[in-house]
């Protein structure tokens, strides 16, 4: 169901919901290398709804705070409209709600901030969800050489089938990763994409 004043959304529609919800309207929205919306931008400390800070949930008479805008572990949720993504009916929803978060942000990263021309190396630290989404975006854009890096080198045969050429398991390795990298590529790749969560 939609609320009032909602137009862009029907009811029924199908729907993804997301965190780091986008209005529409501000600078950082309307930037092809920004998702930290002014109005929508992650806020842990937030609990209620944008508008008036009230709660929708609630248990026994107990207010129940709402968590990153979304509240996805709920069996219903109530969520901004900026904070959903339309979606094709025809997509099966227990497939797309896995890819939702982490292979789009790999992806989205790669294509749209990172942007590695034709023909350039790049490489991928962290072969998760969103480190194959980072690879397959690499493979799009047209990269000659992805290097996936990871410290568990069962994730190697899978990141294959997602772009990654060469791999890098740094326990493997008595110097420093980015010196093994910078020595298998002549000095460094033309791009990198930190998907381990470590800054």
């Amino acid at each position: 169901s939609v609320g009032e004043g909602v137009t862009d959304l029907q009811p029924g529609g199908h729907v993804l919901p997301i965190f780091t919800g986008e209005c529409g309207e501000c600078p950082h929205c309307h930037s092809e290398e920004s998702n930290m919306c002014e109005l929508l931008r992650i806020n842990t400390e937030r609990g209620g709804m944008i508008l008036d800070g009230e709660s929708r949930f609630s248990i026994n008479g107990k207010p129940i705070h709402h968590f990153l805008g979304t509240s996805t572990f709920s069996e219903y949720t109530v969520v901004h409209s900026g904070q959903v993504v339309k979606i094709n009916p025809k997509a099966p929803l227990d497939k797309v709600c896995i890819v939702s978060c982490g292979l789009t942000t790999g992806l989205g990263a790669t294509l749209n901030v990172a942007k590695p021309k034709k023909g350039q190396s790049v490489a991928v630290f962290g072969l998760g969800a969103v480190g194959l989404g980072a690879a397959e975006g690499a493979r799009i854009a047209g990269a000659s050489r992805i290097i996936g890096v990871d410290l568990n080198s069962n994730r190697f045969e899978e990141a294959k089938k997602f772009g990654v050429t060469e791999f890098v398991n740094p326990k493997e390795h008595n110097k420093p990763v980015q010196q093994v990298i910078a020595e298998m590529t002549n000095g460094g790749v033309d791009r990198s994409v930190e998907c381990t969560g470590s800054v």
